[in-house]
């Protein structure tokens, strides 16, 4: 009936505790879940690591690894099609969302209560300048891009058939896939719930992550840079309108002797930024186009194990 997907990368250290949150978590659903563990091409033992422990684990699981790295979210919509049971939810392979949160939302879409479950952070054990700097960005990301977006974003969520079955049909290139499953709506539902902290290793949530989440949810979820855009030409050209206007009459007035050197160059340096700079945004936004014309998998799969409570198949 249940179905845990959960990517994993750099995840070595974790795996055996995980296996037994999963087999907790089993328990308490009278055995009705099975997990699906996407290895996003992680560089340490984690694909050895699993295989070995899924071998005596007393659920079913599959153990997919894919041929590089090609992002969470990719792994989590390789989890989602391998998925056979009812209800889906995703969990993160570091433990710092906790267990008890995927049963809760397991009940939540099992009751009928909501088509979407989104875990929210209501706390969090992070440190300051990380909370900070996280408060910072997703309240750029909920004011610009996405305002249906949870502050402090979401990490797990969890969905009914039909949601999954309308999430994997949008396969859009560099695009997110938390972004889509805000669009697409359905009766969504926030759980809160208290962000664990991290046992081992770093968080893969880099800074380049998150700029490229940033770009790739504003280019395709929001007309932002298509507006400032019209904006800042609409500035310039009441800036040159103010600075022509200006020159005209200080030469009506005699007080210019020789053409302005300095207004020239200030306009010709404003327009040529401003030329460069709507290139740059249309660039972006052909490249995304013309990546999506390409129709290449969003990832490729090497491997699949599949095992039946103890057996490998």
């Amino acid at each position: 009936m249940y179905s845990l997907i959960i990517p994993v990368y750099n995840n070595e250290k974790t795996i055996q505790e995980l296996v037994d949150a999963i087999t907790n978590l089993n328990r308490d659903l009278d055995g009705l879940l099975e997990a699906i563990f996407v290895v996003d091409g992680s560089p340490d033992n984690s694909y050895r690591e699993l295989s070995t422990r899924l071998a005596n684990a007393p659920f079913p699981a599959i153990l997919i690894n894919h041929s590089r790295n090609f992002g969470s979210f990719a792994a989590i919509r390789t989890g989602l099609k391998a998925a056979q049971g009812s209800f889906f939810a995703v969990m993160a392979a570091d433990l710092q969302e906790p267990p008890d949160l995927v049963r809760e939302m397991f009940a939540t879409l099992r009751r009928d209560n909501a088509d979407v479950t989104l875990g929210v952070r209501a706390s969090r054990d992070d440190p300051a300048l990380s909370q900070a700097l996280s408060r910072l960005f997703w309240a750029t990301y909920c004011r610009f891009i996405q305002p249906e977006m949870p502050r402090g974003g979401v990490d797990m969520f969890g969905c009914n058939q039909k949601v999954r079955d309308c999430l994997l049909s949008l396969e859009e290139s560099n695009s997110t896939l938390v972004g889509l499953l805000l669009w697409i709506g359905f009766r969504r539902q926030e759980i809160p719930y208290h962000r664990l902290p991290r046992k081992e290793g770093k968080s893969g949530w880099t800074f380049r992550r998150k700029f490229r989440y940033m770009t790739d949810s504003m280019f395709a979820f929001s007309n932002l840079p298509i507006i400032t855009l019209n904006i800042v030409g609409l500035l310039g050209v009441i800036t040159s309108f103010v600075i022509g206007t200006a020159i005209f009459l200080f030469w009506s007035l005699g007080w210019i002797q020789i053409s302005g050197y300095t207004p020239i160059m200030l306009s010709i340096m404003f327009f040529g930024a401003l030329n460069i700079f709507g290139l740059g945004l249309l660039g972006s936004y052909i490249w995304r186009a013309f990546e999506n014309t390409k129709h290449r998998p969003n990832c490729i799969e090497m491997s699949r194990e599949r095992f039946s409570g103890g057996t490998p198949q």
